[in-house]
């Protein structure tokens, strides 16, 4: 469902808002650690999130990626539109270029349905939700 960076995106920003709450800045290596993503990949990642003013960053040895308190606030959804766009909102399902009401793909009506669910989902769910549950170990952000 989402690419790859989006993915690594997400996860990035669950993790720099985890670790933001506790009064740090997350290098670029940490991260990559953190989530379990390459590293040269997760340093483009975050120069789009950091692009989008999503994150913020900080050079030199005390430096690294944070968010103040309002960036927590982030959506899901404006973390995969700042990576993916919009098309996981608007595309076909089966990745048709012409799809629409007027000239429906076969899958249409159905996956508009499941579509329209994850965008409520992701626009309603925001980064730093995940704080607590993290820091208690209930969730994970990498492979284990």
């Amino acid at each position: 469902m989402f690419s790859k960076a989006c993915e690594y995106g997400i996860r990035a920003m669950i993790y720099i808002a985890q670790r933001s709450r506790q009064g740090e800045r997350v290098g670029l290596k940490d991260i990559a650690q953190g989530i379990d993503s390459p590293e040269a990949f997760m340093a483009k990642i975050m120069q789009a999130l950091s692009r989008q003013g999503l994150v913020q960053s900080v050079k030199g040895p005390h430096g690294g990626f944070y968010m103040d308190t309002q960036a927590s606030k982030i959506t899901l959804a404006q973390v995969v539109r700042a990576i993916d766009g919009d098309h996981l909102f608007t595309g076909c399902g089966l990745g048709l270029t012409e799809c629409n009401e007027k000239k429906p793909c076969p899958i249409h009506d159905e996956f508009k349905l499941i579509r329209n669910k994850i965008r409520s989902l992701l626009e309603t769910t925001q980064v730093g939700e995940f704080n607590e549950l993290l820091e208690k170990g209930v969730l994970h952000l990498k492979r284990i």
